[in-house]
């Protein structure tokens, strides 16, 4: 493939959940579970609440939220750093709704990322606003992914108040 590079990712997804009769019953077995990468800490994760999961783990749909959030700021931040804007704080509150159907099964229908952005006093709020729109075009997640992701940002200067 001519102008394409090809990236893997490894992660191994142990189930730690047999509380001693495994799965002889829909009610008898725990969520929980481990996700390992190679060299990294292990994150714990298990289903949501809703579906027998344990509240105090990570569950995919939030991880999936996670994965879009990150991959934008990243790639906004890479732009911004190219721009000569100078961001100084970045912190998102995203969103996603999943939509369960009668089956049991579901989907998403849309991640809403709200980024609140402080940058420098000299850089300039109004490009700096615009490269949300390159990022997002550019994130490999949301890229990757069936259901509309829409950005909210909010902007301010260093010091406004």
């Amino acid at each position: 493939m001519v102008g394409q590079k090809a990236h893997r990712y490894s992660v191994q997804v142990v189930w730690t959940g047999n509380t001693g009769q495994g799965t002889a019953s829909y009610r008898d077995y725990a969520r929980s579970h481990e996700i390992r990468i190679e060299g990294k800490p292990v994150i714990t994760g298990s289903a949501d609440p809703a579906f027998r999961g344990d509240k105090t783990k990570h569950n995919p749909e939030e991880l999936l939220v996670a994965s879009l959030s990150s991959c934008h700021m990243l790639w906004y931040l890479h732009l911004c750093a190219e721009a000569s804007v100078i961001v100084v704080d970045y912190q998102d509150q995203a969103v996603g709704t999943m939509v369960e159907v009668d089956s049991g099964s579901g989907r998403f229908s849309e991640v809403i990322l709200r980024p609140a952005v402080t940058v420098s006093s000299g850089s300039e709020q109004i490009k700096a606003e615009r490269l949300h729109e390159q990022a997002h075009h550019l994130c490999f997640i949301a890229n990757s992914v069936n259901f509309p992701v829409r950005c909210e940002p909010t902007m301010q200067a260093e010091n406004a108040v």
